[in-house]
């Protein structure tokens, strides 16, 4: 079995976890403890800068790897992404390099990349020195094409469970930075998930362990999917917009029943929790992709109307494929795909919503145990 590097220390310890003032320009600078573990974050979206800045904030030694030498650059001279996180100010520690950089002194390797590029960003890590020890956690909330399979999972079948984990909850970027976030890391290495979760909370962000990973990187997937779903809906009505999403969550969670996952991660931070804050927030990219489809606007334009990429128009297909595949009834999951895909006109869409009657739930079956049926 491959070691798991260690995380930092306990957050109630480590005098690296809190800010030492700087007079002269009124900034907190976040040192790193001495033989501090390192981490390199992949993808400077807006998540994966904010990953990297809270990581750096709770005393790791963080790279943040960018798409381009030019956009590195442009991180470096300006010390914000203005692109992405636009008025937060990146850490004077946190280094800025282009992905393809060394990865050989990473003990931790981030992938915030879209769920398209996840196979190609895993391919790549042994070139880039990836070290045999190091953890590879997905920041990844959607499907890899073409068959549909969850990140973690291809993860896990290139380097072994034990090296890999997941995150998920909610975690709008700008408020994670700015006043927290509920994040859940998730791995089958007990050690893995709790090194996690001590670096996320050293750094100001509350994170749950979890020993699930395909039920959190599911719940993502279902939140994501809903979240699309609802904004294609709404102006149908609440009680629609509502329907479309509990449909599209009643789906995947008969999957994930049905594969080595919980349910239940489904009702906690990763799925219902990340769901509200997804249909609550305005600039919800999901949910806001769902408006547009709404609108008849094709759906390879909204990514450059919505200004990033939007996993949901590219999982839902593949999550339709997944759960027909596994013999799951998904009646909405595949019209919104077909929406997507522009096969389905939005009244089609808004029938299968308002029709649709989901399976019945079945009944428990209780069981006397066999001291009760003695007493009789």
């Amino acid at each position: 079995m491959s070691a798991v590097p260690e995380g930092p220390p306990e957050p109630a310890e480590p005098d690296h976890a809190q800010p030492t003032t700087q007079p002269r320009r009124g900034r907190a600078l976040y040192l790193p403890a001495p033989g501090a573990k390192r981490a390199t974050v992949i993808g400077a979206g807006s998540f994966g800068t904010a990953t990297a800045i809270v990581l750096a904030r709770g005393g790791l030694r963080t790279t943040l790897q960018t798409r381009t030498e030019d956009q590195a650059r442009r991180l470096r001279e300006d010390r914000e992404n203005r692109l992405y996180l636009s008025g937060v100010e990146l850490p004077r520690e946190l280094r800025i390099e282009p992905v393809g950089s060394d990865l050989h002194r990473a003990d931790y390797v981030f992938l915030s990349v879209p769920s398209t590029n996840v196979r190609g960003a895993i391919d790549a890590l042994p070139r880039h020195g990836l070290g045999r020890d190091a953890a590879v956690i997905s920041l990844t909330k959607g499907l890899t094409p073409p068959d549909g399979v969850a990140p973690s999972a291809l993860l896990a079948g290139r380097l072994g469970p034990t090296r890999t984990a997941c995150v998920g909850g909610p975690a709008h970027a700008r408020e994670m930075v700015s006043a927290g976030a509920g994040l859940v890391a998730a791995s089958h290495s007990e050690a893995l998930a709790r090194s996690l979760a001590r670096a996320f909370i050293a750094g100001g962000v509350v994170c749950e362990e979890s020993a699930d990973p395909t039920g959190v990187e599911l719940s993502g997937v279902a939140k994501n999917a809903a979240a699309l779903a609802s904004g294609a809906t709404v102006r149908q009505g609440l009680n629609a917009a509502g329907a479309a999403a509990g449909h599209i969550f009643a789906e995947v969670w008969r999957w994930v029943s049905q594969l080595d996952a919980r349910p239940e991660s489904m009702i906690g931070l990763a799925g219902t929790g990340d769901l509200v804050a997804t249909a609550l927030a305005p600039e919800s990219r999901n949910r806001r992709a769902g408006e547009l489809l709404a609108d008849g606007v094709p759906a390879s334009q909204i990514p450059t109307q919505v200004g990033q990429a939007v996993e949901a128009l590219e999982t839902v297909p593949l999550l339709a494929k997944a759960l027909r595949t596994a013999g799951v009834e998904c009646p909405v999951t595949t019209a919104l795909a077909s929406l997507i895909e522009g096969s389905l006109p939005l009244e089609g869409w808004i029938s299968v919503v308002r029709t649709t009657i989901p399976p019945a739930a079945r009944r428990a079956v209780r069981r006397r145990r066999w001291w009760r049926r003695l007493r009789r």
